[in-house]
């Protein structure tokens, strides 16, 4: 069982996995704040690659990945800290890239030094399981979990192909868009993870638009994670660490609350 898996082996317990841009608003923060998120109740963290052209990305996080990469933030920037966070906490952390990125870096190269990084899934948005066969090697030679996405749009057929070849959690995107923080959860949210459910036990986290306490709240009532990145974002833009970190307090204590 991965260090992912083991997550959501915790009865009653939903998965709270915040996510930063990596090197935003410098690397101090983000070296900073991973370690505040894991005390304020988080499980996992997802640690965001600055890229170019992050397609599912909206304007909040595409603009942190913007400022990082004018900063010189790298893969191989992004690995080193990486490195540093893993020695400072004890939670899972899960690189979220893209896939020019990883395949410029090298495949295996890029497997074997996030491995080496403490680093314990990946979780690429624009490589279908299909065009994965390689960097699924790559990742489970490493004892990477690579994370799968599925949509409200999935058919049957396509939410049955990812959760045979999915490891660590199952990605729910809420919406049929990108990221951004929303004022209400889709309507038919409840429906789609519960056919997700019918296909399969993996552990099914859900992100894209959440963006207060109370849509977490509901939503870890239907899934088991919650996944929260441009509101946290926000939060660092405007109020630092110390309110994102207040942010991921509420959404621990409003998740928890039965």
């Amino acid at each position: 069982m991965s260090r992912i898996e083991k997550v959501f082996t915790k009865p009653s317990h939903k998965a709270l996995i915040p996510y930063v841009t990596v090197g935003y608003p410098d690397t101090r923060a983000t070296l900073d704040i991973v370690p505040a998120f894991e005390s304020a109740g988080a499980d996992i963290v997802e640690l965001g690659i600055p890229f170019s052209d992050p397609l599912a990305d909206g304007a909040t996080i595409q603009k942190a990945s913007f400022n990082a990469l004018s900063k010189g933030v790298t893969p191989r920037m992004c690995i080193d800290i990486a490195a540093k966070l893993s020695t400072r906490v004890k939670i899972p952390l899960a690189f979220m890239s893209y896939a020019n990125p990883v395949f410029n870096y090298g495949l295996k190269e890029f497997c074997h030094d996030s491995a080496s990084a403490g680093i314990s899934g990946l979780i690429i948005p624009d490589l279908p399981p299909e065009e994965a066969t390689e960097l699924e090697a790559a990742a489970r030679i490493c004892g990477l979990d690579l994370i799968y996405f599925l949509a409200p749009t999935s058919s049957e057929a396509r939410i049955r192909f990812v959760a045979a070849r999915a490891s660590g959690f199952i990605y729910l995107v809420s919406v049929a868009g990108v990221t951004g923080a929303r004022n209400t959860l889709p309507p038919d949210l409840s429906n789609f993870i519960a056919r997700v459910k019918k296909a399969t036990a993996k552990p099914l986290c859900v992100g894209f638009g959440i963006s207060t306490p109370e849509q977490a709240k509901e939503v870890a009532s239907l899934a088991h994670g919650v996944i929260i990145g441009s509101r946290i974002i926000q939060l660092m833009e405007t109020g630092g660490t110390e309110e994102a970190v207040d942010f991921v307090k509420q959404l621990r204590s409003a998740i928890d609350r039965k």
